[in-house]
């Protein structure tokens, strides 16, 4: 009698430890996701090198967030990587995405904690989506059209990827990539001791480190890696929106994977994510006077007293060719580490989160008390770089402040005494902590994080560390773990994910910090910043790997409903008298010879703002195919081979809400591939009426023979 009970007890136990093992999966939960975030194409500042002038008039590359989900098994809390291209990640932006999240899967699964923005620092998208004043002053304030679809392509993308997740593994592989970097403040790299310097073999970082995702059919989904260069090849004269060469190299590996479906709908995703690329150039030609071409003076970064005639190159023609060449220089190095990647990256997921108040932060540093300060910007801070110089006559290396910008300073906000001190050397340009009207101007509430996968630790930086700045984050944080863990447990490897999660500008050492070059003026929590960093990061290493719950420290602000926008509103579109739009004002020629031919055609046009087209295209290039009689997509917006160029054009264009959209089509690809035959190019609007409402037009030109020769 009392053995019927006990079988049915064994019984039950085993068969509740069979459905339990069924939830552990040897490997990691993955998925992939992909989506749209590119915006408004026309007339909206462009983010990056603080130029008003740079207006955006189209469009070269389409910009996308890529999103990386990962979990250790089916019922643990996931990670997510996400990397867009975009100039920075705003914590409006990052905090509208949670909330988003929250509303589609409940506050629990996706929080701050666990989901890492990082952007690859293109300077060629769309300005707007900040709430700090000091980001959005030349943009004229905040643009709901660029902050809207930057949160809802995020959301998508990483929606995308938790739908798409499966069992997999993670393969690592990491090696040297030469010459698509350069220093461009090797004098501020200089500052640092001897001996530190002495340690490393150059003054950037070449590692790069690769992830590369196998999905269940033992068949890759998806690649992410790490590499410190700015996406500044396409430089501050550049009005069409791209993701510039790290963005490039994204495509390239995508439709190396995807083969001929278009770039954003296929299956693989590639990410090529940002690292301390605080003082790191794709300008490997480097600066020169462009007056003389002598060098350009070595701590100032000037030609004859300008910084305006000091300007660095890149390795091609001009910024196109750059941007392919240091593209393709990525993209060769990412395919060789894919390709060798053999390394199981093994252990749980986990992450650590908590907001910091970065100012009046105590530090001690090099046998000295310290403490960070109110936020501000040096007058060196005006100068831009040799990627993109500044205004008027600021030059970098400034330590002593003109008495003229001083009394146009004074004018604005005069600092306190305790800031100015507290920010020596820099002579304060910007007291931007202590400018609240009509909002802040810039954060004192930071995220730091630091997400898990085994061994490897990838730290989000709140913004551009410096070479030698990433290179202290990265050795404390090993050190902090190795120390935490036991004697037994692998050797952690720490990975920079540059700007992420909010922008708090450049984070340069205190010995870089003492010559005052643009990223040191820029370090806006004064000379101690990185120290504090470096406390923190090591406060949430030693944490995460002892398992030690942090609070979630200071609330995140969050004011987007206050911020003020000067931005133009489109009015409406007219078509000129006998001409409907999409009418082809500039046809294509009948036949094209060489495979170096540029078609170009033009359409009747109305603003690209009136629809994003966000997933879509506002042109495609289509081919006929001769058997089937119809017409297939070859190429849209989103290629290389194609720029949509949108103008206003005529006497009281503006006024009359005329417009004119360029198309232009290399018929050669990328690597210099060209296919014969039979093509049209077609493009895709929407027009406002002057009572508001609006109404999408499709224009086509007559069909063209590409001969290829």
């Amino acid at each position: 009698m009392t053995r019927g009970p006990l079988c049915i007890f064994v019984i039950f136990i085993y068969v509740l430890w069979f459905l339990l093992s069924l939830l552990y999966v040897s490997g990691y939960m993955i998925g992939v996701g992909i989506y749209d975030i590119t915006g408004p194409v026309a007339e909206i500042n462009m983010m990056g090198y603080g130029s008003m002038k740079q207006i955006n008039d189209g469009l070269h590359l389409r910009l996308f967030s890529r999103a990386f989900v990962i979990k250790d098994n089916v019922s643990s809390q996931p990670i997510v990587i996400t990397i867009l291209d975009a100039g920075m990640v705003s914590q409006a932006v990052k905090t509208e995405v949670i909330h988003r999240l929250g509303n589609h899967y409940g506050d629990k699964l996706f929080t701050h904690q666990n989901v890492l923005l990082s952007a690859t620092h293109t300077h060629s998208g769309p300005a707007g989506y900040f709430q700090y004043l000091l980001y959005s002053i030349t943009s004229l304030g905040f643009v709901s059209e660029t902050f809207g679809p930057l949160v809802d392509g995020i959301v998508k993308s990483i929606i995308q990827a938790y739908s798409s997740i499966q069992e997999g593994r993670i393969l690592k592989a990491e090696g040297d990539l030469h010459n698509a970097s350069i220093n461009r403040s090797p004098a501020a790299y200089l500052m640092n001791p001897p001996e530190e310097r002495a340690k490393y073999s150059d003054n950037v970082d070449r590692k790069m480190t690769l992830l590369k995702f196998i999905g269940k059919d033992g068949k890759p989904i998806g690649m992410i890696n790490w590499f410190a260069v700015h996406p500044v090849s396409m430089n501050n004269s550049n009005s069409l929106v791209s993701s510039d060469n790290k963005g490039l190299a994204s495509i390239l590996f995508e439709q190396k994977m995807n083969g001929d479906r278009m770039l954003g709908k296929g299956p693989f995703v590639a990410a090529f994510a940002q690292a301390n690329e605080g003082d790191v150039s794709p300008n490997i030609d480097g600066p020169r006077c462009i007056d003389t071409g002598l060098p350009c003076d070595y701590i100032h970064s000037s030609c004859g007293g300008r910084t305006q005639k000091c300007i660095a190159f890149g390795p091609g023609s001009d910024m196109f060719e750059s941007t392919k060449i240091i593209a393709q220089r990525q993209f060769d190095k990412a395919w060789t580490l894919f390709n060798e990647a053999h390394t199981e990256i093994t252990g749980p997921v986990d992450y650590i989160h908590q907001f910091v108040d970065m100012t009046g932060v105590t530090v001690d540093y090099m046998g000295q008390k310290g403490s960070t300060c109110k936020p501000a910007m040096g007058f060196s801070f005006a100068a831009g770089t040799t990627d993109g110089p500044g205004e008027f006559d600021f030059v970098q290396g400034t330590k002593h402040g003109s008495t003229f910008w001083t009394i146009v300073r004074d004018f604005i906000k005069i600092p306190s005494k305790a800031l100015v001190e507290c920010q020596a050397p820099k002579p304060v340009l910007l007291p931007t902590g202590e400018m609240t009207h009509p909002y802040p101007w810039q954060p004192s509430i930071v995220e730091t994080q630091i997400l898990s996968i085994g061994p490897l630790l990838i730290v989000a930086l709140p913004g551009e560390f410096t070479t030698m700045s990433g290179r202290r984050i990265r050795k404390a944080v090993a050190k902090t773990a190795g120390i935490a863990t036991s004697e037994n447990q692998p050797q952690y490897e720490v990975v920079l994910a540059g700007l992420s999660n909010v922008y708090s500008s450049y984070v340069a050492t205190p010995e870089e910090y003492q010559l005052q070059r643009y990223e040191a003026a820029s370090t806006i929590y004064g000379q101690y910043t990185l120290p504090a960093y470096e406390q923190q990061f090591v406060k949430l290493a030693w944490s995460l790997v002892k398992k030690i719950k942090l609070d979630q420290g200071p609330p995140s602000p969050y004011f987007v409903d206050k911020l003020l926008s000067f931005v133009p509103k489109v009015l409406y579109d007219t078509a000129p008298l006998g001409k409907n739009f999409g009418s082809v004002l500039k046809q294509p020629e009948s036949i094209y010879y060489r495979k170096a031919d540029i078609v170009e055609v033009e359409f009747v046009s109305a603003s690209p703002r009136n629809n994003i087209r966000s997933n879509g295209t506002y042109l495609t290039v289509e081919r006929l195919d001769e058997t089937l009689q119809k017409w297939d997509i070859f190429h849209t917006d989103a290629n290389w081979e194609t720029k949509f160029i949108w103008k206003r054009r005529g006497f009281l264009a503006w006024l009359l809400g005329r417009s004119v959209a360029v198309i232009q089509w290399t018929v050669s690809s990328i690597d210099g591939q060209c296919i014969p035959g039979i093509y049209r190019i077609r493009y895709f609007g929407t027009y406002r009426s002057i009572f508001g409402t609006k109404t999408d037009f499709s224009g086509v030109t007559n069909k063209f023979t590409i001969l290829c020769k």
